[in-house]
């Protein structure tokens, strides 16, 4: 099938790789299907954000054969939604999944999510950011309502499997466990927001995209005559119509706007704030503090209201504690390995590299100690584990409770 000339007028993509032959497309039917790993014929979920990703994932699967059911969760108030784009749950995505759906002819039903997807993320991080964290909302809709109470849909159609468009991989070990692994595409690895999966919700879940890098799944959209095939991918939080989740936390949590002071870490006051809210930890910009240095938002104290500032060498991190753990490695538990100080490679924020570290364990609380001073570390984030011996390998992780600093 030739490409569709339509999908440049939605939004011209440049980084699109068309499918040089059929043995291209059968290729990648046969990487979903051996992904999958399960006979022909079977039921399989496809979780279906209204993306590029997700509903390429849906039309290999029908393609390779599987008897295939779309799924789309609507998280939230549509008509905020519709005045972004971009956004990975608005309106426009769940429309763009049921024309999907329709062109491939599979089935396909949208879920009514939205007081769940409030309870356990939207709350949750106005909760955070007035508690002086920095949330992961895309770790809580993934770890709750996604790969919870959707694989708990999927089971309930009878699917054997449920599918989705994350850029990872799921293999299976040696002992015939399910392991969590990086994709092909190491620019797109999403381990670090699936650090929270379970063995159990694991081997559930399938990802069949772990073989392919982008520009090659918008060359498969294209040939399966998908018009989403040049859609931009959603790059802001969702559930965020303008971008400007401050505006959001004010809303639902009015009392993070109540004014403090900013203190310099050695006790000097050097100015006020008009909402803890405003401010994250490594922030140097919006400060409207002088004093001859360049400081930056090293701790925030919301039981006094004060943002805390120092140099940059403060907010080099030593250790630091975790709540809410995961394990998917060898080891019995997160425990036994942080009993035994199982050396490992920390990851603290998506875009930063797996620092090497190891596992501790004092009064029962799993912690993390770095070789060396490591930045970007605040409360609230998640620390996703790898393995260092097979670095590919996602070993679990945590939600971030306290730091310590090397100073």
């Amino acid at each position: 099938m030739a490409p569709m000339s339509f999908a440049e007028d939605i939004c011209p993509v440049p980084n699109i790789a068309p499918m040089a032959s059929q043995q291209d497309m059968d290729a990648a039917i046969e990487s979903a299907r051996k992904a999958v790993g399960l006979p022909v014929g079977s039921r399989v979920v496809a979780a279906m954000s209204g993306g590029v990703d997700s509903t390429v994932v849906a039309g290999l699967l029908h393609k390779a054969g599987y008897d295939v059911v779309g799924v789309t969760l609507q998280l939230y108030d549509h008509g905020a939604a519709l005045k972004k784009k971009g956004a990975c749950c608005a309106g426009q995505d769940i429309h763009d999944a049921r024309l999907a759906a329709e062109t491939l002819g599979i089935p396909h039903y949208v879920l009514d999510y939205e007081s769940r997807f409030r309870d356990a993320v939207i709350d949750q991080f106005a909760d955070s950011y007035l508690a002086g964290q920095t949330p992961v909302p895309c770790i809580r809709c993934n770890q709750t309502v996604k790969f919870r109470d959707l694989l708990d849909v999927a089971r309930d159609l009878g699917a054997e499997a449920m599918a989705t468009g994350h850029y990872v991989r799921r293999a299976v070990g040696a002992d015939g466990r399910a392991q969590m692994r990086k994709a092909v595409d190491h620019s797109r690895d999403q381990s670090y927001f699936l650090f929270a999966t379970t063995a159990q919700q694991l081997d559930f879940l399938r990802f069949p995209l772990a073989d392919l890098e982008k520009p090659q799944v918008r060359g498969v959209a294209l040939e399966l005559g998908l018009r989403i095939a040049a859609k931009p991918d959603s790059q802001d939080i969702c559930f965020v119509p303008n971008g400007d989740y401050r505006t959001l936390i004010d809303k639902l949590r009015p009392q993070g706007r109540e004014a403090g002071e900013i203190v310099h870490m050695d006790g000097r006051v050097l100015g006020a704030h008009s909402g803890i809210t405003d401010y994250t930890i490594g922030q140097r910009r919006g400060l409207n503090v002088a004093v001859g240095e360049p400081l930056f938002v090293t701790k925030l104290d919301p039981a006094k209201r004060h943002v805390i500032v120092g140099p940059r060498e403060a907010l080099l991190t030593a250790s630091l504690t975790l709540d809410e753990t995961n394990w998917l490695g060898d080891e019995p538990s997160m425990e036994a390995a942080a009993a035994a100080e199982a050396p490992v490679l920390a990851r603290v924020r998506s875009t930063r590299a797996p620092s090497p570290a190891r596992l501790t364990l004092a009064d029962g609380v799993v912690g993390i100690v770095f070789d060396t001073g490591e930045e970007g570390v605040a409360p609230g984030q998640a620390c996703a584990l790898y393995d260092p011996t097979d670095p590919d390998r996602l070993l679990g992780g945590g939600f971030i409770k306290s730091t310590t600093a090397v100073v």
